[in-house]
């Protein structure tokens, strides 16, 4: 074990990190700013070596299909995370799957094959989806917002029943199943669903089904009501829901170099870019019937930065951004899912210089509470 890797282990109840998969072209900004970050298999199979020994637990692969607001290019999430998984040990790969375009059969037969090939490192992430054009432009048919999550959920159902049982059977409104049985089936632990959204309907449906909740950059506030929300309705349930935060992290030696790289990044955006895609997102976030969804109340400087990560607000130096990440702890985050403007060499230096700040505040906090 490395000198980094000792200094990153971390207790059961530890916070984890991720980093979301460059495998889309453009980085994780709609802004003409320069970067070192890109998008080819070779620079992501050393991003996650790196990311892997920085003390880092997942890493995400994006779903994209088509070219827009600065992604032109995109590689499919599912056999990206499998060449991920190959090139690392340790580091847990979740692959995003948007119901429509992926069957719950065929996804159910992919990632338990991935699951079994590399020791049950592999997880999904179940995207309701948010782009309208996108799914005309390959011919999927576009539900209204809480019909979309309605069939995500069946989507998550299937997948577990498939991935538990034999002669799986489901009389469903979006899939139908008649005693399907596949084998080999997943190798414990079972595959983590992850899923995101902001709007009740997302909610609503990670009490019931997922493992995991992801939701939009938020400060402390806004993510105590949501985790008090899921929280109170998984239990109701009987089950618990774990909560995972999008941050976009730039940290730096003084709060004035970060600051002035948030500045010129804003500087840099895209207007037209951004523009266009607060058109689809909004419509997307806007459409649940409270109007509480995803990107609903986003600015235009928030939109820069695809999921709302500036307004985390992991802007500063090592110490006051590892305060910042205990405090959004503290209102209930399990994970923070984070970008950066360059990946390689910003994981590297989050991973040496504030996840062992974070870990040094989580071993106060429980000697503290030990002590009460």
């Amino acid at each position: 074990m490395t000198t980094l890797q000792r200094e990153n282990s971390q207790p059961r109840d530890g916070l984890k990190f991720a980093y979301w998969v460059p495998n889309v072209s453009g980085g994780l900004v709609i802004s003409k700013v320069p970067q070192r970050t890109r998008w080819d298999y070779e620079y992501n199979r050393d991003l996650a070596r790196i990311a892997e020994k920085s003390g880092f637990d997942y890493a995400l692969s994006q779903i994209r299909f088509t070219a827009g607001y600065g992604a032109e290019f995109q590689h499919e999430p599912v056999a990206f995370s499998q060449a991920l998984l190959g090139a690392t040990e340790r580091l847990k790969v979740i692959a995003a799957l948007l119901p429509g375009p992926w069957t719950p059969a065929v996804a159910a037969k992919q990632i338990a094959t991935i699951n079994n090939l590399y020791g049950g490192r592999i997880a999904v992430n179940v995207v309701s989806g948010w782009f309208r054009g996108e799914f005309a432009a390959i011919g999927e048919h576009w539900l209204d917002h809480d019909e979309r999550y309605r069939r995500s959920e069946e989507f998550i159902r299937a997948l577990r029943g498939i991935w538990t049982e034999d002669d799986f059977t489901l009389r469903g409104d979006f899939y139908r199943f008649n005693k399907f049985s596949m084998k080999p089936k997943p190798v414990d632990p079972q595959p983590e669903i992850f899923q995101g959204g902001s709007s009740r309907a997302a909610r609503d449906m990670a009490s019931r089904v997922s493992d995991w909740y992801f939701t939009n950059g938020n400060t402390p506030e806004g993510l105590q009501q949501q985790v008090d929300d899921i929280r109170e309705k998984a239990t109701a349930y009987g089950r618990s829901v774990k909560v995972g935060l999008n941050a976009f992290a730039i940290v730096r030696q003084t709060e004035t170099e970060a600051r002035q790289v948030l500045e010129e990044i804003i500087a840099g955006a895209d207007p037209e870019a951004v523009k266009a895609f607060a058109h689809e997102v909004k419509n997307a976030g806007k459409a649940s019937p409270e109007g509480e969804g995803n990107w609903a109340k986003s600015t235009f400087e928030d939109l820069v930065q695809y999921n709302d990560g500036f307004r985390s607000n992991l802007i500063g130096t090592p110490q006051q951004v590892a305060e910042r990440i205990i405090a959004l702890k503290d209102a209930g985050a399990d994970l923070i899912l984070l970008g950066f403007l360059h990946f390689q060499e910003e994981v590297e230096y989050f991973g040496r210089h504030v996840i062992p700040i974070v870990r040094e505040l989580e071993a106060s906090r429980r000697v503290l509470e030990a002590a009460q």
